[in-house]
C-alpha cells in the first residue's frame, strides 16, 4: 500500500489559473479605484448577506436541537 491514502493536490498547473487570478485581481482593483463608494456598498451588502445567512443557519439548528 502506498504511503499516502489520498492523492495530493496537483501543484504543477499551467499558467492559465495564474492569468485568470491576475485578471480578476486587476478588475477588482480597477473597480475599487474608479468607483470606491459603489465598491464599499457592495462589500457591505455581501457582508450583511453572509451575516444574515449565518444567523439563519444558527437559528435553524437551534430550532432543530431544541
Amino acid at each position: 500500500m502506498s504511503k499516502r491514502a489520498f492523492p495530493g493536490i496537483k501543484t504543477g498547473s499551467g499558467p492559465l489559473p495564474k492569468i485568470i487570478a491576475t485578471l480578476v485581481a486587476l478588475a477588482l482593483l480597477v473597480i475599487v479605484v474608479k468607483h470606491p463608494g459603489d465598491a464599499a456598498t457592495l462589500v457591505k451588502d455581501i457582508a450583511s448577506f453572509v451575516g444574515n445567512t449565518i444567523d439563519g443557519l444558527v437559528a435553524f439548528f437551534r430550532g432543530v436541537t431544541a
